[in-house]
């Protein structure tokens, strides 16, 4: 008899895990309460990138004289039609995905699921009945959602969600992000190319304020921003909000997550800010009402994230979780699920292997994009090695030249005594792509040298990578 594993969460690990276990032969349920999908596709990655190609084609029209072409006309964004490629992008991806569930014979029953434990969840189905899903294993794979934060009561009208953000059916003339981590900074980029004027808050001291960002591309960001017109108010948070005749009045106050001593003296003074429209990007919270998780005695830290062990198992035998339900003690990165759920079909029919957070690359779609990969300067130092480091700007490239893609850096960071590959970080134009050779090297234990010597080709971007390589 085949191993029955049930899956909760149709989101990037589940699917995968899903996909993964039915190819080995496993009989597998996948429960979705919502969309197939999971944030990512449907209010997350996928959707954010196609508006931001909306917003790079337009900077493009807008930049034909530069490129010698004339006549190309008067360029303006349709919000409407914006938001219904967007979905139709969805949509396809969407139907892909129910497709291969059919293909593989994965069962897929739309409710909210319940562990009872590893060999029974209950599904309160969306027709208001209830079915039993016995089985052997069960992977929990539910995800996160937006935090509420009481100084911005959101309304979804004025003062809105990230999702709600990518909805919008306007192009508000004032636009206040409160947040300038990944989904606040590119948001700001792409509502700024669609003509709004930005304003940034963030209550770090620098924008990107992630432990994997090299503080060098936080600079560059900055820099760029300022350029494009977009305000940023680092070291300061909104203590409150007030909607008066469609206008949104939010006051700053200096950051409460800083030391008053690290403040500048301008951001320690309160301000108010006008504006027609609120994103608000700051942090997530698990997804994991409903899911008797008390009940079955799975733990959770203080947060109300899943703890589970190396090999994704929690602390009831048989039950696994994958993905943001993890919480920021892990990667909460769509790929990072991706791999999580190959490991947790496996280990549901017999393995034993461990997840690895040693080489996680990221891709941050702001302008330029960011990537990067492995340890920045600050933490390689902070553990004692002593560093090499080799910098390349974009605009020594050939190609970057041709393309107009002229603000960027290349940034690799090594051990100095034995050339090891410890990092690489990456701003400019199709860094999210250039982001996967460093992610092999790094992978694979190579060294700086182990990059200069292998031939790149040109005129491309990824000769960055080589250039750098030969400054270590």
């Amino acid at each position: 008899m085949s191993t029955r594993i049930t899956i909760i969460g149709a989101g990037p690990g589940g699917y995968t895990a899903a996909f993964e276990a039915a190819k080995a032969g496993a009989e597998v349920t996948l429960v979705e309460s919502a969309r197939m999908g999971g944030t990512c596709l449907n209010c997350g990655c996928i959707p954010t990138k196609t508006l931001k190609s909306s917003a790079e084609a337009l900077e493009t029209i807008r930049r034909a004289a530069e490129f010698g072409l004339s006549g190309a006309g008067d360029a303006r964004v349709d919000m409407p039609a914006v938001v219904a490629r967007k979905r139709k992008v969805i949509e396809t991806l969407r139907g892909g995905l129910e497709k291969t569930c059919a293909r593989l014979k994965v069962r897929l029953v739309r409710g909210r699921g319940r562990v009872i434990d590893a060999s029974l969840v209950e599904v309160a189905l969306d027709d208001g009945s209830v079915e039993n899903v016995p089985g052997d294993k069960v992977v929990i794979a539910t995800g996160s959602n937006t935090l509420n934060v009481p100084s911005l009561p959101i309304d979804h009208t004025h003062i809105l969600t990230s999702d709600d953000a990518l909805e919008i059916d306007h192009v508000p003339a004032r636009l206040l992000v409160v947040g300038g981590g990944v989904v606040g900074t590119e948001l700001a980029f792409i509502f700024r190319s669609f003509g709004s004027h930005v304003t940034v808050v963030e209550g770090q001291s620098r924008l990107l304020p992630v432990p994997s960002v090299d503080e060098e591309m936080s600079k560059l960001l900055l820099r760029e921003m300022k350029k494009k017109g977009i305000a940023v108010e680092l070291c300061r948070t909104v203590n409150s909000t007030v909607v008066e005749n469609g206008v949104v009045k939010a006051r700053l106050g200096p950051s409460p997550f800083l030391p008053p001593e690290s403040i500048p003296e301008s951001a320690k003074k309160e301000a108010c800010l006008e504006a027609d429209a609120v994103f608000v990007t700051v942090g997530r919270t698990p997804n994991t009402e409903g899911l008797g998780l008390a009940e079955a005695g799975i733990a959770t830290d203080s947060r109300g994230y899943i703890v589970a062990d190396e090999c994704l198992e929690t602390n009831v035998p048989g039950v696994y979780a994958i993905g943001d339900v993890l919480g920021p003690a892990r990667i909460m990165l769509a790929h990072m699920a991706v791999a999580e759920g190959h490991i947790a079909a496996a280990n549901c029919l017999g393995a034993k292997r461990a997840v690895s957070y040693d080489v996680v690359p990221s891709g941050i779609f702001s302008s330029p994009e960011v990537g990067d990969v492995g340890l920045t300067e600050a933490q390689a130092k902070a553990a004692g090695t002593d560093v090499a480091v080799g910098l390349f700007q974009f605009r020594e490239l050939g190609k970057a030249q041709a393309m107009g893609e002229l603000p960027g850096v290349f940034k690799l960071v090594a051990d100095k005594a034995t050339g090891k590959l410890l990092g690489a970080h990456i701003a400019g134009a199709h860094a999210t792509d250039l982001i996967a050779e460093a992610a092999l090297a790094l992978h694979m234990g190579a060294t700086a040298r182990d990059l200069a010597e292998t031939i790149h080709a040109h005129p491309t971007l990824a000769e960055g990578v080589f250039e750098a390589a030969h400054m270590i």
